[in-house]
């Protein structure tokens, strides 16, 4: 059994590490110009992607069929790239590969932002005010202005990690904005598709991580995210500071 990682630099380095760990085979997948790149050497193979740059690692058909080459079984998409695509999810798993990641199904319901929305809205979780499914630049010149000169935050609707997200206080800023949003999340995502909500400045990001497995489900407890650098984490505390250890309820 080996793992090919769909990913690189410290992401797939990581990976690596703890596939070597449990003595895990690796393969490892590259753009022409990553040839030289720390993750290729560190694996017992590597396979060349055709193309460069990003494009080659978005690549759902060369992925598979470096993992046919390779004869690996197992496909780890790591972060971004091609991590929360269904599609992707589903073609490995067609190709009879195991995708070490959450079913296509789970994949199109959170890896969208606007499924994900209408999933908690039924689950009765509070959520926002925000725009409905992708939402074009003239549907979010018209929330903004519905908010009455209230920040709003124009993001990707795929991915994550900050990619294709920017926060507008004004019209005039609107039009800059969707396109870099969405120029940033095609690079990074493959999907340039946009949302925007309601902008919170002095909110907190907590985060309680939950793995499950049907019927069995672990919540491995909360952190506090907040300090950030361009909508990306740098430091994570845990458990989250402020919460009443009296009152469960906010944890739970």
């Amino acid at each position: 059994m080996s793992l090919l990682i769909a990913n690189r630099g410290e992401i797939a380095l990581r990976i690596i590490r703890t596939a070597t760990e449990l003595e895990i085979p690796t393969v490892a997948v590259y753009a022409a110009d990553d040839a030289d790149s720390p993750h290729v050497h560190a694996v017992d193979q590597a396979i060349a992607l055709p193309g460069n740059g990003i494009d080659a690692y978005l690549d759902a058909a060369a992925i598979p069929a470096a993992a046919q080459a390779s004869r690996a079984e197992l496909i780890h998409p790591g972060y971004g790239f091609l991590s929360e695509n269904p599609e992707f999810a589903r073609a490995c798993t067609a190709g009879g590969y195991t995708f070490v990641g959450p079913d296509a199904a789970v994949l199109e319901l959170v890896g969208n932002k606007s499924a994900a929305r209408a999933a908690a809205v039924t689950a009765g979780v509070p959520v926002l005010a925000a725009t409905q499914g992708p939402s074009s630049l003239g549907d979010i010149q018209e929330f903004f202005a519905a908010q009455g000169g209230g920040a709003v935050m124009i993001k990707a609707l795929a991915g994550g990690g900050g990619r294709g997200m920017r926060k507008v206080t004004s019209a005039g800023q609107i039009d800059d904005a969707y396109r870099q949003c969405a120029a940033e999340a095609q690079l990074a995502f493959g999907n340039p598709a946009l949302c925007a909500e309601v902008y919170l400045g002095a909110a907190r990001h907590l985060e309680v991580q939950v793995v499950g497995q049907p019927p069995h489900t672990l919540a491995l407890g909360d952190r506090d995210c907040s300090i950030q650098r361009r909508h990306q984490k740098l430091v994570e505390i845990a458990p989250a500071q402020g919460l009443s250890l009296n009152t469960p309820s906010p944890r739970r």
